[in-house]
C-alpha cells in the first residue's frame, strides 16, 4: 500500500504551535470550549440536532429526561414516570417551580406544546422518526403529562433524553434558532455567527446556580488552530480534537488533561443503494473487502480509532465486533466484482464533506479502490449546508462518508426515505421487533441481529469508531471524559479551588 504508507509518513509539525503564547487560563468562572462545526441554528429540536445540541443541550435546553455521562437515563424536567403494563401509556410527573430564561413557567401544557410541535406535519426535527409511535400527548394537570403510543417502543424513554426532544417555551419557539430560551443553567447572551456563542449563568435555574459565570462556544474547524487556541489560553476545552496526531503532545503536558475516551461516532461510507452499481449487494460487499480498516485507522486516527463491521461503536452496550464478516481481501473483491458484471471496474463520484477525518479517510479509500480497479473521483461538499442539501435531503450521490454521532441510531437503515436508499424487509422487521421488546434480553438480541444483517448486506462501508480525544486545561473539573451522547455539558464544570 504505497499510497497509504506515504500518507502515514506525513506528520504534522507542531513546533510552531508549541512556541505559541504560554498557557494562560481564562478568568475563574469562565470557560471557553471549542466546537469544530457551527450549527445552522441553536435549537436542536428544529435542525442540526448534533451540532446545535453540542452548544445548547443541557447548557440551555433540557428535556423530560436526560442521558448522563455514564449513558444512564436520569430524571430532569420530569421527576418520575410510570409505564403501563402494555407499554402503551407513559405518565410523567413534572418538576414544579421551573422557569424559562424569559420568566415563563414550565408545566404540562408547555411540554405538550413541544411534543405536538415535534410530531406535527410541519416539524423540521431531524429525529422526528424516533418518536413516530407517539400518537397523542395529553395534559392531566399542570404537573402530569401522558403519552399514548400506537405500539410499545422499548427505546422511547432513551430517545426522550436526546437533544431533539428538549422542551421549548411556546412564545419563543419561533426564534429559538437564533435567540434560544430554555430552562437550563445558562442563557444565551449573544451569537456572533461564524465565531462564537456566549452564555452566562441563569440565576433562576431550578438546579441551583452553576459554578461558572460565563461559558463560550468557539467555532474552530482547523485542528492546528484548535491547538493554538488551547495553548494560548483563548480556549479551555475541546471535546473532540480534530487531528489525532496532535493529541500526544498534550498527554505529557502538565498544563492540560488529555483523555482518549469512548465516543458514539461511527464513520461510515454510505452508498446510494438505489443507484447502480451500488444497488447490487455484491458490489457493496466487494468494496468492503477492498479496504484494510486497520491501516485506515492507523493513518486517519493515529491508531486511536476502532475498526467496525456494523453501525455500532464499542461505546454501545450492544456492540458486536463484526469486522470478520468481510475482511481485507483485494483478490476476493475483484472476483466478486467480476461476478457482479464489473470485472473491468467502474468509476463513481465520492461526495465528501469538508471535514478533516472525512477527507483523509476518502483519500486512503480512493487508493484502496484503485487496487481493485475501481476509480473514485472525490468531490468536496461544504458541510453542513451543501452536503445536507445534496446528500442527506436530496439523496443525489453515489457514495459519501460521514460520522454518525447519535447513539443507538442503527434504526436509520429502516427509515424510508433516508439517504442510503436501503431497503431490506428482514432488517425493517428486526427493528420493529426491537421496539416491541418487553425484556432487556429480547432488546439486546434484536440489536445483535440488526447488526448482523447490515454487516452482511453492507448498505454502507463500515469503517471505524472515532475516539473522543478530549483536552482541557489543568484544574478544570467536571468535563465529560466519554461521549455517550454528543455534548459539551458545562452544568457541573468548575475550576478547582
Amino acid at each position: 500500500m504505497p499510497f497509504a504508507l506515504r500518507h502515514l509518513a506525513k506528520s504534522v509539525s507542531v513546533a510552531a504551535l508549541c512556541a505559541a503564547a504560554p498557557f494562560a487560563a481564562l478568568a475563574a468562572g469562565e470557560v471557553t470550549f471549542i466546537q469544530p462545526v457551527e450549527p445552522t441554528g441553536l435549537d436542536p429540536s428544529q435542525d442540526s440536532p448534533v451540532a446545535a445540541g453540542q452548544v445548547t443541550w443541557q447548557n440551555v435546553f433540557e428535556g423530560l429526561v436526560t442521558i448522563d455521562r455514564n449513558a444512564e437515563i436520569q430524571p430532569q424536567l420530569a421527576e418520575s414516570w410510570e409505564i403501563s403494563e402494555d407499554g402503551l401509556t407513559y405518565t410523567f410527573h413534572l418538576r414544579d417551580g421551573v422557569t424559562y430564561h424569559n420568566g415563563a413557567a414550565f408545566d404540562a401544557n408547555v411540554a405538550k406544546f413541544s411534543f405536538d410541535k415535534l410530531l406535527g406535519p410541519d416539524s423540521t426535527n431531524g429525529q422526528k422518526a424516533l418518536y413516530a409511535a407517539v400518537t397523542s400527548v395529553d395534559v392531566v394537570d399542570d404537573s402530569t403529562l401522558t403519552m399514548t403510543l400506537s405500539a410499545p417502543n422499548s427505546d422511547l424513554l432513551y430517545w426522550l433524553g436526546f437533544p431533539a426532544a428538549v422542551i421549548v417555551e411556546p412564545t419563543s419557539a419561533a426564534t429559538n434558532a437564533t435567540a434560544p430560551v430554555g430552562t437550563g443553567p445558562f442563557k444565551v447572551d449573544e451569537w456572533r455567527m461564524g465565531d462564537r456563542v456566549i452564555m452566562s449563568a441563569f440565576d433562576g435555574y431550578w438546579g441551583g446556580r452553576p459554578a461558572l459565570d460565563t461559558v463560550t462556544a468557539r467555532f474552530i474547524a482547523d485542528p492546528q488552530a484548535q491547538v493554538a487556541a488551547l495553548r494560548s489560553g483563548q480556549a479551555n476545552v475541546i471535546a473532540e480534537l480534530g487531528a489525532p496526531e496532535l493529541f500526544a503532545q498534550f498527554t505529557s503536558d502538565a498544563n492540560f488533561t488529555a483523555h482518549a475516551g469512548a465516543g458514539e461516532m461511527e464513520v461510515v461510507a454510505g452508498m446510494n443503494n438505489a443507484r447502480p452499481p451500488f444497488d447490487d449487494a455484491r458490489v457493496r460487499q466487494a468494496l468492503m473487502m477492498s479496504i484494510d480498516r486497520s491501516a485506515l485507522v492507523e493513518v486517519v486516527t493515529s491508531g486511536l480509532g476502532t475498526p467496525i463491521g456494523a453501525h455500532f461503536s464499542p461505546a454501545s452496550p450492544f456492540y458486536e465486533d463484526l469486522t470478520g464478516v468481510y475482511t481485507y481481501d483485494p483478490e476476493g473483491a475483484k472476483a466478486l466484482l467480476a461476478e457482479a458484471g464489473y470485472g473491468d471496474g467502474f468509476t463513481f463520484t465520492f461526495t465528501v464533506p469538508n471535514r478533516t477525518y472525512a477527507q483523509r479517510s476518502a483519500e486512503i479509500m480512493q487508493a484502496f479502490f484503485q487496487q481493485v480497479g475501481v476509480t473514485a473521483n472525490i468531490e468536496i461538499a461544504d458541510f453542513p449546508s451543501a452536503w445536507v442539501t445534496q446528500v442527506m435531503t436530496g439523496r443525489d450521490f453515489d457514495m459519501t462518508i460521514i460520522g454518525h454521532a447519535e447513539p443507538l441510531d442503527i434504526n436509520i437503515y429502516a427509515r424510508h426515505p433516508y439517504y442510503f436508499n436501503y431497503e431490506d424487509a428482514n432488517f425493517d422487521a428486526t427493528i420493529a421487533a426491537i421496539a416491541a421488546a418487553t425484556t432487556p434480553e429480547a432488546r439486546a438480541e434484536g440489536y445483535q441481529a440488526a447488526q448482523e444483517i447490515i454487516a452482511s448486506t453492507v448498505p454502507a462501508l463500515f469503517l471505524y469508531s472515532n475516539p473522543k480525544l478530549g483536552v482541557w486545561s489543568a484544574g478544570l473539573e467536571g468535563v465529560w471524559e466519554n461521549g455517550p451522547v454528543p455534548s459539551n455539558d458545562m452544568t457541573d464544570v468548575r475550576w478547582a479551588e
